[in-house]
């Protein structure tokens, strides 16, 4: 078997579309810019190998319907240490291949015997990320739940490893840091496959004594050891939690906590005025949002923890994966705790407009994020989304080209060159000619007034190239004079007739 048979069966995905990327310059932060865009179709040996060769980059979706079998943890850290990453990877005995992305933080990949469901294989990957101390941080693939393809959803890909194999910048690591070459790769790929049973089994921060009823961050972060950095973070936090606990007598758990945990544990007075803090103000709740405990965020499980956050913090949705439709006007894809959302361009612009869509879509409803919160995100998104290409009758010049047919085509057309002045166009030589005022009331009368008479013109200009495309067409009037009029004129159509339904008085004079 080839190494691109190989390639393409390890990264088995969607049959509805892939990626294909077009690398740009690395950008101030540090991630290469680039530009993704979605083809139709199904992925191909000669497309794997053209990657391999480092002619085309190319990207898989790993979604088909509803089932994937493979899932990836993308970490957004360009000054991510892979050595650390690695070891923890190891230390925890996840199933996880380890490799480099383009711009230096890392794709970590998961790869099934057999098809599995996407939504739980989204936990999966949750439950994992979080054990790393990396929840948050870029995104998991498969993006979303499902797909509807009867929609034209095909869902949001990832670029795979090994483009241009003789000198990849995307590569896996072995064991001990060692670059691995492709073939490599694919041994440990394959190898590092497993059943969706005996993945549910393993547990990825050992025994989590501690807080076992508690938030999920809380547990892992105990389980990595003595805490010697956010100190008051971490107390504060563990103060909420023997607050929920143990009402009654808090404070001694709280300062027991910081005796066993914190390393040097926090003097005797920061303890206590965190304590006065907690008391002051009853409305505190975990601080899920601040590091280091949205590093270890599993909200999922957490809801489900006794003295988690439950009801008592906000429920904010998981947001991730936009695909933009390159459609006129444009539509948004967007994974929302999963579900596919679709989006008008005011609906991303306003928070509320999304709120309001969720609600009528998913039957959920987020919290409102904040303006200033909103543009950050959504600006971030959009720099590395995915772009799907349409057909060209759903763009702006694709309808307009259409309407234009039409018009030149219909049986309503001259059968002499003074008719011009009636609004019907006159073909003659290769070239349909006509009154631009008369176009203009053709589309108006169809409902397209997109175009100005500005915009009309250049897309007419842009149908004849470098070709002059206005002039005066001569004719003869009733008394036997020669006259002219100011036309303008694109190359003649086919013969194929388009037969549509207009209104008589819809050609009337038009001055």
């Amino acid at each position: 078997m080839t190494i691109a048979k190989r390639l393409l069966d390890v990264f088995e995905g969607s049959d509805a579309g892939y990626l294909v990327t077009v690398v740009g310059d690395k950008g101030k932060k540090g991630k290469t810019e680039a530009d993704y865009r979605t083809r139709h179709g199904q992925v191909t040996e000669a497309l794997i190998q053209d990657h391999l060769d480092g002619k085309k980059g190319i990207g898989i979706v790993p979604i088909k319907k509803d089932v994937c079998k493979f899932g990836v943890i993308d970490i957004d850290d360009y000054g991510l240490d892979h050595a650390i990453l690695q070891k923890n990877i190891q230390r925890l005995k996840m199933p996880l291949v380890h490799c480099r992305s383009k711009s230096g933080g890392a794709h970590l990949y998961l790869f099934f015997n057999d098809w599995e469901s996407c939504a739980v294989v989204r936990d999966l990957l949750e439950e994992l990320r979080a054990a790393l101390g990396y929840s948050g941080s870029g995104d998991l693939f498969p993006a979303q739940d499902s797909v509807n393809q009867e929609e034209n959803q095909i869902g949001n890909g990832i670029n795979i490893p090994y483009f241009n194999a003789e000198l990849p910048t995307r590569y896996a690591y072995g064991p001990n840091m060692d670059a691995l070459e492709v073939e490599e790769f694919l041994d440990s790929a394959e190898k590092s496959r497993v059943s969706l049973a005996s993945f549910q089994e393993l547990d990825f921060a050992g025994e989590k004594q501690l807080f076992s009823d508690g938030p999920i961050c809380l547990q892992l972060i105990a389980a990595e050891g003595s805490i010697t950095e956010s100190r008051n973070i971490c107390m504060f936090n563990i103060g909420v939690y023997c607050l929920m606990k143990w009402p009654d007598d808090w404070e001694h758990h709280m300062e027991e906590y910081n005796r066993t945990l914190c390393d040097p544990p926090l003097p005797a007075s920061e303890i206590v005025a965190l304590q006065s803090s907690l008391k002051k103000k009853s409305g505190y709740f975990y601080q899920c949002t601040v590091c280091p405990l949205k590093d270890f965020c599993n909200k999922a499980k957490c809801k489900m923890q006794k003295f988690g956050i439950g009801s008592g913090g906000e429920d904010y949705a998981t947001i991730s994966g936009i695909t933009i439709m390159l459609s006129e006007p444009r539509l948004y894809f967007m994974s929302v705790d999963g579900k596919n959302l679709t989006l008008k361009t005011e609906d991303l612009q306003n928070p509320h407009l999304w709120q309001k869509a969720c609600m009528e879509q998913l039957d959920i409803m987020p919290p409102k994020p904040k303006n200033a919160d909103w543009q950050q995100l959504i600006n971030s998104m959009l720099s590395t989304a995915t772009k799907q290409e349409v057909s060209k009758e759903l763009t702006w010049s694709g309808k307009f080209e259409n309407l234009l047919r039409q018009y030149c085509t219909s049986y309503v057309r001259a059968v002499a060159p003074e008719e011009v002045l009636l609004g019907k166009p006159w073909t003659d030589n290769g070239k349909t000619m006509f009154k631009i005022d008369a176009l203009e009331k053709f589309l108006r009368n169809n409902d397209f007034t997109r175009y100005d008479t500005g915009q009309i013109q250049d897309r007419i200009q842009k149908l004849n190239g470098e070709s002059k495309c206005q002039g005066h067409l001569n004719y003869h009037k009733e008394d036997g004079k020669r006259s002219n009029t100011r036309v303008w004129w694109v190359p003649e159509f086919g013969d194929d007739e388009v037969k549509i339904d207009i209104k008589e008085d819809k050609y009337d004079i038009p001055f």
